[in-house]
């Protein structure tokens, strides 16, 4: 166990609030996998909460396993994945998923495991990676607005327009995320708002277009458009009853909540275990538990900080705000949804939801941070090196020669 812990290298604060999160997970799962089992009758809560236990064993593997790569390979690495990712959103978006008359092509089954894979995720942490890489190499250039059409707004737009017919929300959260990490960069600002504008007119043809041609995109312009006058309406209809029901859990749950386990909107709540897992957590651990996970989010997004400060190059500090403020603002939207800040998304909260791809995809994310603080570590873990040799005593080193 001692020999474990010397090769975890990287931000110990963060590998904390990872293992918190993980451990914490497994209660409310257990606890909202009972409306799979009895409600839907599928499974046993047993066989979820070994499947979650399994999925997060793997996911912390993907943690280490990535946190000891030198973070300079994700440069090459994220143009190899880049087509690989185009790809995948092509073969699944090719696939034509339907849920409940809607477009929903957001997975890929995985031959021979049994489970789905949503390739959208993926592609956001590369797509991001690959922006992180252009940034830096233009960091300290004047550039136009032509010249990087190509190598950096391309493969923004190609992956944008596969995510955007089956998913609004994680199209939206990705373009918002390479705003900010191209403001981050340096990326001059009066460019930015011109993407904005195109984004903006893209999103205004894509609606008009498939109004105009339902058969394109079934269902799915007017899933969100329902969405939104939902969120925007104080009539009581039927496709309000998730957001319902998760403000009755919540006012239920009071301040210090009915208790692990305890919770009875579950038994009503869909997506308990997932979309609408931070309701039942405040049902039964109170206003306390609610404030400490956001707690635990706000300390996670402060470390991200500390990293990408610390770090001494420009791809190095932009890596980790690339593939770090993703899981914050996710699992923000994630919670305003719940107490209805936000109209529903189907964004999972990183590190405690149910799900295979979200918590592999986060553990990337996490070891990739990771990988940029250990560089760090190694570099302080050499220069002390150095200075205790140089301050050595000659006699000392002559001593230990013979």
């Amino acid at each position: 166990m001692q020999q474990l812990f010397k090769n975890i290298k990287g931000d110990k604060a963060i590998w904390a609030v990872v293992a918190i999160l993980a451990l914490f997970s497994f209660l409310p799962v257990y606890s909202a996998s009972t409306n799979l089992v009895y409600v839907v009758g599928s499974g046993t809560t047993f066989g979820y909460l070994l499947k979650h236990a399994v999925l997060l064993l793997l996911g912390i593997g993907v943690i280490y396993a990535v946190h000891k790569i030198p973070y300079r390979y994700f440069k090459a690495l994220s143009i190899l994945a880049m087509p690989i990712v185009i790809l995948l959103l092509l073969y699944t978006l090719a696939q034509g998923t339907m849920i409940g008359g809607a477009n929903a092509s957001r997975w890929i089954q995985v031959p021979y495991v049994g489970i789905t894979f949503q390739t959208s995720t993926f592609a956001a942490i590369v797509l991001l990676v690959h922006v992180a890489r252009y940034l830096a190499k233009i960091k300290d250039r004047t550039v136009t607005f032509k010249e990087t059409i190509v190598p950096l707004w391309l493969p923004v737009f190609i992956v944008l327009v596969l995510i955007l017919p089956a998913n609004f929300s994680t199209t939206a959260i990705i373009f918002l995320m390479v705003l900010i990490l191209c403001f981050l960069g340096g990326y001059p600002w009066k460019y930015l708002l011109g993407v904005i504008g195109a984004g903006i007119l893209g999103l205004t043809m894509f609606v008009l277009t498939a109004k105009a041609f339902p058969g394109l995109f079934p269902n799915r312009v007017d899933t969100w458009i329902s969405r939104i006058d939902n969120f925007t309406n104080d009539e009581d209809t039927e496709a309000d009853y998730q957001i319902e029901k998760a403000k009755i859990a919540i006012a239920t749950g009071g301040v210090v909540g009915l208790g692990a386990g305890k919770s009875v909107m579950k038994n009503f709540l869909p997506q308990s275990s997932s979309d609408f897992i931070y309701a039942i957590i405040i049902e039964e651990y109170g206003l306390v538990g609610g404030f400490v996970i956001i707690f635990m989010y706000l300390l996670l997004l402060f470390r991200i900080v500390v990293v990408a400060h610390k770090s001494e190059s420009t791809f190095g500090k932009l890596l980790v705000i690339a593939a770090g403020l993703p899981i914050v603002v996710q699992a923000f939207i994630n919670m305003a949804v719940a107490v209805e800040l936000f109209p529903v998304t189907g964004q999972t909260l990183p590190l405690i939801s149910s799900g295979g791809t979200s918590i592999w995809m986060t553990c990337l994310a996490i070891g990739i941070i990771l990988s940029v603080s250990a560089k760090r570590q190694e570099d302080l873990e050499e220069i002390e090196e150095k200075e205790a040799i140089d301050n050595q005593n000659p006699l000392d080193i002559l001593s230990e020669q013979l």
